[in-house]
């Protein structure tokens, strides 16, 4: 497994990550906790170490899936990414976020038990809280560093001036942002902020939940969040697939899937960047893994541009009200 440095001072990591969220119920309708478990060991067989979840992801239920995997001497195997931060009800709902200094280290106390594990490897903010300052909550993960429960300290859809705050505070691993064929927009100063600061790139989305994998068919996923999600609403999702079809065409000529070329696109801008894939079934792992054997070529390159130019897509990533909480989007 080729492996890739987070930032200047991060960890060594796969150059694939495992996104784990549609794991657990919810955000992608149902989902097999069997099916689960045996992507995350199909994983760590093929030498993927990083895993990525989030302490509201399923309500908890995705830490429980992820420490119940690890159990054992697959932990040493694992490095574990957590976001924290959003706030649920009862019902399900969002109710916004809290990085408040205590609430980070009431957060950080439930995830470590809820994995079963003693720390954490990266840590972070799921969304800046716009009630605190970023400082203060670096500041807080900061003192779980020096206390041994945190390794390091990411950030999430964060914009580059809330960046540059973070890390005069401590050494930032890496940023978790949207980045893939049709979710282009850290390439507009966000990149290169992270760039001169030193700051790896952990990309998530990059099969834009399913819609530029090859295997979405419409009608999918209209019982989970993607049935309000702005690409993939009548009038956008025709516009979007036919990019689909255009980026086939190219895949057909380079003998792989929609999906490995989609993934070896993020690959291929730059080693600092990790894609993280959001495989559910080992049989979808194993189609993306197999993005690392593709190469592609500068020709091949400007045939993918030339299929889904930048800024092509129908729609934006988030609905209009979860867009105003992405600091990256400012």
């Amino acid at each position: 497994m080729e492996q890739r440095t987070l930032g200047r001072t991060g960890p060594q990591v796969s150059a694939l990550g495992l996104g784990c969220m549609g794991m657990s119920p919810g955000m992608y309708g149902p989902a097999d906790k069997a099916d689960g478990i045996a992507t995350i060991h199909a994983a760590l067989e093929a030498g993927v170490t990083l895993l990525d979840t989030g302490d509201f992801y399923g309500m908890g239920d995705n830490e429980l899936l992820v420490g119940e995997a690890l159990r054992g001497a697959r932990r040493d195997k694992a490095l574990l990414s957590v976001k924290f931060g959003a706030l649920r009800d009862p019902a399900g709902g969002w109710s916004g976020y809290d990085a408040r200094p205590a609430a980070v280290k009431n957060f950080l106390a439930y995830s470590l038990k809820r994995l079963g594990v003693d720390h954490i490897d990266i840590y972070r903010p799921s969304r800046l809280d716009p009630q605190v300052p970023i400082e203060d909550t670096i500041g807080a993960i900061a003192d779980m560093v020096k206390a041994g429960y945190v390794r390091h300290i990411g950030l999430s859809e964060m914009g580059a001036e809330t960046i540059r705050r973070a890390a005069a505070v401590h050494p930032i691993t890496d940023l978790q942002i949207e980045y893939s064929l049709i979710s282009r927009g850290v390439e507009d100063g966000i990149l290169q902020a992270c760039r001169d600061l030193g700051i790896g790139i952990t990309a998530y989305g990059v099969l834009s939940r399913g819609l530029i994998s090859g295997h979405w068919q419409p009608g999918a996923g209209q019982g989970d969040f993607r049935g309000h999600s702005p690409r993939f609403q009548e009038g956008n999702v025709e516009r979007n697939l036919a990019l689909v079809e255009e980026l086939r065409r190219v895949a057909a000529a380079k003998g792989v899937s929609v999906a490995q070329l989609a993934i070896a696109w993020v690959l291929s801008r730059g080693p600092d960047i990790v894609p993280l894939v959001g495989a559910r079934r080992p049989d979808r792992l194993r189609e993306a893994l197999g993005a690392l054997d593709v190469s592609l070529t500068a020709a091949e390159l400007a045939a993918i541009e030339q299929a889904v130019p930048k800024g092509a897509a129908a729609g934006e990533r988030y609905a209009p009200a979860l867009m105003a909480h992405l600091d990256s989007e400012r």
